[in-house]
């Protein structure tokens, strides 16, 4: 926790300073699994699934095999349809309390306005039309500890005709992920950098499949990374000038899972 909490501080200072109002803050847990990262991928039931390593590593690339087992979509694309959906507030179980608390809590609450303002304002930039489709709707999320709650909301607008001829455009303006990094989000990916004593690598980047009609993206987060000195899980969490250092803490230790159905 101790590592923890020098992050924590460093954050703080950037948000009471008025740098970052929302900063995702990030760390690695080191794990011991018998488990490879093949089995991972095979047996985690989730919306979205990557597996890079150890056999499938990319050279010169972070030099690390990786699996993610994403819940959160970035982007989908149907037809000219561009639609985020970031995911903002977690509740450690399934509980009608636990939905309550995820409903009402105000900093919870703040965090979403933030992000969905901010997404919003993103795809403005290779959009139009755009709304707010769905605000602050719950789903369950199953892990191999039991199910937990996550918040998330639903923007959409219209691309142009020819937005498959300008996909990596389209998708480097709206990179990196808001909901990994927060708002204003230049200053806070500065923040960022300063306060994290990780390389976030491939973690809180993007994977997805486009098979020239369509595009299906989602962000790398429930993330397990191995190298030359075993397995590290790297999870994080939003904070804000209201959050609590253990409390925040806890939602990154409870990030920490696999979601197995069995």
């Amino acid at each position: 926790m101790s590592r923890y909490a020098a992050s924590f501080a460093s954050v703080r200072n950037h948000l009471m300073r008025g740098d970052s109002y929302l900063l995702n803050l990030c760390v690695s847990t080191p794990v011991e699994t018998n488990l490879t990262l093949r089995h991972l991928f095979r047996f985690a039931r989730a919306p979205y699934r990557m597996l890079l390593g150890p056999d499938a590593r990319i050279s010169g690339v972070h030099g690390r095999g990786c699996v993610c087992f994403s819940p959160e979509p970035f982007v989908t694309v149907r037809g000219r349809s561009i639609s985020t959906f970031p995911m903002k507030g977690t509740a450690p179980s399934a509980t009608q309390e636990a939905r309550r608390w995820l409903e009402t809590d105000e900093k919870e609450n703040r965090e979403s306005a933030t992000i969905v303002d901010l997404m919003r304002n993103d795809l403005s930039m290779v959009a139009t039309g755009v709304k707010v489709k769905r605000y602050r709707y719950i789903s369950p999320v199953e892990t191999s500890k039991g199910s937990i709650l996550q918040c998330s909301s639903e923007i959409s607008g219209l691309l142009p005709e020819n937005w498959r001829s300008r996909l990596g455009e389209i998708l480097l303006k709206l990179l990196p992920a808001g909901s990994v990094t927060g708002a204003p989000k230049e200053a806070t990916c500065r923040a960022i950098a300063e306060a994290e004593d990780m390389e976030r690598g491939f973690y809180t980047g993007i994977f997805g499949f486009f098979n020239g009609r369509d595009l299906d993206s989602a962000v790398s987060i429930r993330f397990m990374e191995e190298d030359e000195r075993g397995m590290v899980y790297k999870s994080g969490g939003g904070i804000t000038v209201m959050s609590r250092m253990e409390e925040e803490y806890r939602e990154a230790v409870a990030k920490v899972y696999v979601p197995f159905d069995f």
